[in-house]
């Protein structure tokens, strides 16, 4: 959900007395065609939440089946806009494509749809300096390590949220209390390697360090999420816990030894403050 996203709800809100809808696909087309797991952006329980705040009101998730991919455009307007939703007004994006092989344009959609007496809205692109926003952009700039672009197009932080699991405790023996964060196995994780943000608590809002990667320097085997709540001190084993990223700080790397590592924990806690100090201040 970015912010072209956003840009096409707004004239679904100025309809009275409409209930404000979003139709999406499970799983995502991508994956069905493929056969392989689609990292998502913004899963299904984090979708939900950024829809409401935006105002919708209802999701409706469509089964993506070879009998849905198999429709033509005039088809899918009848069996799923007219019959299953029975829809009074529709906005979609510019690039807009539906139907079989992606065949219908938006413009077909607004010359089908008048004929069922459904108005259609076509929303222009949404930019940014980067060019269109699009999910492949903000893809691209999070496998960069790029998170505060990746958060201008989203229109807010690109955030990681999971439950607080046990872990192998190792950042305890290092002076560090780290929480490790089972995160949905179909959220899409930026490049790898360590990141300042901030973790929303009881009412605060923490300052965090986090880890993403497979710590090499202690021949980690798979992929971990860890959270270090800076000069904070508590128990959050088996809460939700959501980071918003603000800035990624270095790669992940691997050290000859604990100790060069405890050192650069303490390297990477020192320039997370000073970070999050100077967002503060200007914000």
């Amino acid at each position: 959900m970015h912010l072209g996203h956003q840009t096409v709800l707004q004239p679904i809100f100025q309809d009275e007395p409409a209930y404000p809808t979003v139709v999406s696909f499970t799983p995502h087309p991508r994956e069905f065609f493929t056969g392989e797991k689609w990292q998502l952006l913004t899963p299904l329980g984090e979708k939900v939440e950024v829809l409401e705040n935006l105002g919708v009101k209802q999701l409706v998730l469509l089964p993506f089946s070879a009998e849905l991919a198999s429709l033509t455009p005039l088809a899918f307007v009848e069996q799923i806009l007219v019959e299953k939703l029975q829809a009074k007004s529709i906005s979609v994006g510019q690039d807009f494509h539906f139907g079989y092989r992606r065949q219908g344009t938006a413009e077909d959609l607004l010359q089908i749809a008048s004929q069922f007496n459904i108005k259609v809205e076509i929303v222009g692109l949404k930019n940014c300096g980067a060019g269109r926003i699009s999910s492949s952009l903000i893809r691209q700039a999070l496998a960069a390590g790029n998170v505060e672009q990746a958060g201008q197009m989203l229109g807010r932080p690109y955030s990681l949220t999971g439950r607080v699991v046990v872990g192998q405790q190792l950042g305890r023996t290092l002076g560090f209390h780290t929480a490790n964060l089972q995160v949905p196995p179909d959220k899409l994780l930026p490049q790898f390697g360590v990141y300042c943000g901030w973790v929303p608590l009881d009412g605060s809002r923490l300052p965090a360090v986090m880890n993403i990667g497979y710590r090499p320097t202690i021949e980690g085997k798979t992929v971990s999420v860890e959270i270090h709540l800076l000069d904070w001190s508590g128990h959050v084993y088996d809460r939700i816990l959501t980071m918003d990223l603000v800035q990624f700080l270095r790669p992940e790397q691997k050290f000859n030894s604990l100790d060069r590592l405890k050192n650069q924990i303490e390297i990477d806690c020192d320039r997370s403050r000073l970070i999050l100090t100077s967002v503060t201040d200007n914000s």
